[in-house]
């Protein structure tokens, strides 16, 4: 039987063991799922079962750089008190290192590739979920480049809850960067620039602030003159260049960068958990599971 990516990925997701592991196991059993994980549990592989089927939606971001180079990631846990345990911050640290170093293009690619110590990215992983007993996951990263002429600005907050990587060009003045990368963690806007923002999204927002308007009784001569008004103040929602700054909000980000006789190429920011919906446990279903599995 032919196995397929599909089939590696979903044995993946329900042992925690490695991509080879997995794709061998599945060939062993003839793609049949339950025997390749009773293949895995045998020789021990699956040392991370039973956490898959877990949210880890708690963890750490975080951001290294080497002169030219940076990288910001996210791996995640399960709780946040693992994400406080040393073992778990020097995982990140080791992933953040080999990430800038072999700068994969995606998630899938890093997992696969090998670190130092011999072992795959993978599978360095899933000792760590045996060691500390969580799941965890590298759930994301962007690699960027600079030239010598720009500064990366790095941000940690609340010990990496929240990391904010800028670059800006034209400048050399990495304290400037981070002060950008500071606003950014804290206002959170979406763009730099009005420009970036699409026609569609433009569009979208200007019917709703039309409708707005007319729910609110107002004549329609003046509703479009309004609407563009709000529009300028969902700008300034939006888009980092038209912020009041957090250190000197009578300057705008605009003006704070251009005094550095800089312009902000990009920026990633990455909060722990978003986007990722946090199960609510319910405790007696919880001892119910674990009694109806003995």
């Amino acid at each position: 039987m032919a196995i397929t990516a599909q089939m590696v990925k979903e044995l993946r997701e329900k042992t925690g063991a490695g991509m080879l592991d997995c794709k061998k196991a599945l060939t062993e059993s003839d793609g049949d799922m339950d025997k390749a994980i009773d293949y895995l549990r045998e020789k021990g592989i699956a040392k991370a079962a039973k956490k898959a089927d877990r949210i880890a939606a708690e963890g750490l971001t975080s951001i290294s750089t080497n002169g030219n180079d940076a990288v910001i990631l996210e791996v995640n846990s399960e709780t946040d008190f693992v994400a406080k345990n040393e073992g778990f911050q020097t995982l990140v640290k080791e992933l953040a290192e080999h990430l800038l170093k072999n700068k994969p293009a995606t998630v899938e690619e890093a997992l696969a590739q090998t670190m130092e110590n011999g072992a795959t990215v993978d599978a360095h992983i899933n000792a760590a979920i045996a060691k500390i007993g969580e799941k965890l996951s590298l759930r994301r990263f962007t690699v960027v480049s600079k030239t010598d002429s720009d500064a990366f600005g790095a941000y940690l907050h609340m010990g990496g809850r929240i990391s904010v990587l800028t670059v800006l060009e034209g400048s050399t003045d990495a304290d400037a960067a981070k002060d950008v990368s500071m606003h950014i963690a804290a206002l959170n806007p979406k763009y730099v620039s009005r420009d970036q923002v699409s026609q569609e999204e433009v569009e979208h927002e200007r019917q709703v602030l039309t409708q707005q308007a007319l729910n609110e009784g107002k004549p329609e001569n003046i509703v479009t003159k309004m609407v563009e008004g709000r529009l300028g103040k969902y700008f300034e929602d939006v888009c980092v260049l038209d912020q009041a700054f957090v250190k000197n909000p009578d300057q705008k980000v605009r003006q704070f960068v251009e005094s550095k006789g800089a312009t902000i190429r990009e920026f990633i920011r990455y909060e722990v958990g978003e986007g990722i919906e946090k199960r609510e446990d319910n405790f007696a279903e919880e001892v119910m599971n674990q009694v109806n599995k003995k």
